[in-house]
């Protein structure tokens, strides 16, 4: 058995996004792009920012316009009220 491809994508900014939000955010990021699961890369000196995504299992990788609507829903999950939450339907 193979091990899934794995990459990670850095947003150009630090996004303040608490843990409902980071289960947003992975969870919007692996339907997105079509990965097997996606985890929300914390900042190693503040814990609090969020950094980008690692995503495992794609196909294909993320093209330009995909990898901006995710930053997209990383800085809305921003400007939500307590800076994140699920509902992303």
């Amino acid at each position: 058995m193979t091990s899934p491809s794995a990459l990670e994508l850095r947003f150009t900014a630090r996004y303040s996004i608490d843990e409902p939000g980071e289960v947003a955010l992975e969870d919007y990021a692996r339907v997105l792009t079509k990965a097997v699961s996606a985890e929300g890369l914390r900042d190693p000196v503040d814990p609090r920012m969020i950094t980008g995504v690692r995503l495992l299992g794609l196909a294909t990788a993320p093209t330009e316009a995909l990898f901006t609507d995710l930053e997209d829903f990383a800085r809305g999950l921003v400007s939500r009220t307590a800076g994140g939450g699920l509902g992303w339907g």
